[in-house]
């Protein structure tokens, strides 16, 4: 098999889960890192023994439990819906909530072509639940009280600001010539990041078509154009040109059509992901290219980042043999600091506390696709689950994929 194909089938797949990736460049190129906002991929603990030190409180009566027969499990600052995949009532820890999620949505078009998009869920506080929505991206603000969305169809020529208390768009912001695929929020709220293309980016297309594992299916094309910058009070949005990065030395194009670009951690700056090293590609605002920030020099493709005092990195799986473990990472020196019992490390709930994707001791040995959240320390002794096991494999529709926001 060609390189290209290997790529392009490593991509594929891990855009399609969130398990744990084997080692290596292809396995290693995960989905559009979300903010730690927190918006948000993909401890001591020397052996996944540690996970049978599992701890939830009694059930307490929590609002938006989701039913009789879903009762939610409270810890001081902690909700968790360990009977719930996906879950129906509010899931939280320390400082950031699950604010929405999405599982696939596929639609076959005619000629063969189809559109890989998302469901979107999006936690509604008047019911307390996951309510489904029919927006085609969703990103939720820090403080949970507002939603940037996008009208299906993509690329949209608008973007609207939902109330999350109504659950009415309160303005929309037009965007004046290219349309967009996604927007996320900065990290402090103020402005919105929106990614251009020239058309939908989870369109594929039969004459693009690729091997995948026995099956022929068609594939992405690349066409970012560029990225809007928008501030959120006045809607003034504007539009720079930044196509998709070539890449002359590997000379693999076309991998992905979806390349969103994502805030810094300050917000200074704007970065994509990129296949090889150094994995990331920081541009300014006018679209030029940047060095990367210091802080963020330890960062890699592990959704979690920063945690909230810059001191600690999330970092990668690092079990050995039947362990399921991550790195946790000084974001000065790049040194280990500890190893926790989480498959994949998706958000920092607070400086030292961890949301993750992990598993029951021998479960993801068997099936590394039953993961479900866990909330873990950084001494790795405690880990509480927040939701039930996910089902399916990878690429399965059932699959749900959390976003995280600062609450």
């Amino acid at each position: 098999m060609k390189v290209e194909e290997l790529v392009r089938r490593s991509l594929h797949q891990m855009a399609e889960s969130d398990a744990h990736p084997d080692p290596g460049l292809a396995g290693r190129v995960l989905r559009t890192r979300r903010r730690r906002r927190v918006t948000g991929i993909s401890g001591a603990v020397a052996s996944v023994a540690a996970v049978v030190a599992v701890a939830v409180a009694v059930p307490l009566a929590v609002p938006g439990s989701g039913g009789e027969g879903s009762a939610a499990t409270s810890e001081q600052d902690v909700i968790g819906r360990p009977g719930e995949s996906p879950p129906r009532g509010l899931i939280a820890a320390g400082d950031v909530a699950l604010s929405a999620y999405h599982t696939r949505e596929t639609e076959v078009l005619p000629g063969g072509d189809l559109i890989d998009g998302s469901k979107w869920r999006l936690y509604d506080p008047a019911t307390g639940r996951y309510e489904e929505t029919d927006w085609a991206w969703i990103d939720v603000a820090p403080g949970m009280r507002t939603a940037a969305v996008l009208e299906k169809d993509l690329p949209a020529d608008r973007i609207g600001l939902l109330d999350l208390a109504t659950g009415e768009v309160e303005r929309w912001i037009p965007l004046d010539g290219e349309g967009v695929g996604s927007v996320e929020f900065s990290p402090d709220g103020e402005r919105l990041l929106a990614t251009a293309y020239g058309h939908n980016p989870d369109r594929r297309f039969k004459d693009a078509s690729y091997w995948m594992n026995e099956d022929k299916v068609p594939g992405a094309k690349r066409s970012r154009t560029g990225f809007y910058v928008a501030d959120v009070a006045s809607g003034d949005a504007a539009y720079t040109a930044l196509p998709y990065a070539d890449d002359p030395d590997h000379g693999v194009q076309g991998m992905s059509g979806r390349e969103d670009l994502s805030w810094s951690d300050d917000g200074e700056l704007i970065w994509e992901h990129w296949a090889f090293e150094p994995g990331r590609l920081y541009y300014d605002l006018s679209g030029e290219k940047a060095e990367r920030p210091a802080r963020e020099k330890h960062v890699s493709y592990a959704e979690a980042g920063l945690s909230p005092n810059g001191r600690l990195v999330g970092g990668e799986f690092a079990g050995k043999g039947d362990e399921i473990a991550s790195e946790v990472l000084d974001s000065r020196t790049g040194e280990r600091v500890a190893k926790v019992p989480g498959q994949q490390l998706l958000a920092w709930a607070d400086d030292e506390r961890l949301i993750a994707w992990g598993c029951d001791p021998g479960v993801c040995q068997k099936n590394e696709f039953r993961n479900r959240l866990v909330l873990i320390g950084l001494d790795g002794e405690q880990v509480i689950p927040l939701s039930g096991a996910r089902a399916g494999n990878d690429g399965d529709a059932r699959r749900w994929i959390p976003e995280f926001t600062e609450r």
